[in-house]
């Protein structure tokens, strides 16, 4: 009697074993926590996920794109550029959370820097953090200058944000003023 369970046992122990292995398909894949708004939210220190990453070299590389012939430098207050160094740090390390925790500080010594927010809107987009993300560059645009690189990167953070949020309108809106961030320098005689 006791050889006949334990025959039993094995012979199910098995057949569990083998229906494990011939799953026809494997799970959908979830979504990156990076790119989850609701982890990212809950989760500061999430990594850096390799999309927003591809996105925020979309962003800066607008910026790069417009070499205006204007361009607006701010000063700088030496805190500010350690904390702006320190998320940058952190960013190359791809902690999103720091980083934002960095530029959180120096926003509260310099709350209306525009390239500041801007930054703020990269780290959020690679957070995740598409609403805030779409914010912060519309803050940066609203008082910064509309010219130049930062008015590029301000432009195309808001089209790639209102992409993502499934908001057509407004990215082909930011991206139809992309164009005007380009200032061409005076024809000398």
């Amino acid at each position: 009697m006791m050889q006949r369970i334990f025959i039993y046992l094995l012979t199910m122990c098995a057949a569990l074993m083998l229906g494990a292995c011939s799953q026809s398909a494997p799970p959908p894949k979830a979504a990156p926590a990076a790119t989850r708004p609701d982890v990212a939210a809950t989760h500061p220190d999430v990594k850096i996920d390799a999309d927003a990453a591809a996105i925020v070299a979309r962003i800066r590389a607008a910026g790069a794109q417009f070499d205006s012939s204007v361009e607006v430098k701010p000063l700088r207050d030496a805190a500010v550029e350690g904390l702006l160094k320190q998320a940058h740090d952190y960013e190359a390390q791809q902690q999103a959370g720091p980083a934002l925790d960095a530029v959180a500080k120096a926003l509260k010594i310099a709350p209306n820097a525009p390239d500041i927010l801007q930054y703020q809107a990269e780290l959020q987009v690679e957070a995740g953090q598409w609403k805030l993300a779409g914010a912060s560059a519309q803050r940066s645009y609203d008082l910064g200058p509309k010219v130049g690189a930062l008015c590029a990167r301000n432009l195309q953070t808001l089209v790639e944000t209102n992409n993502l949020l499934g908001d057509p309108t407004d990215a082909n809106l930011a991206r139809q003023r992309l164009s005007s961030c380009k200032v061409p320098a005076p024809v000398h005689y």
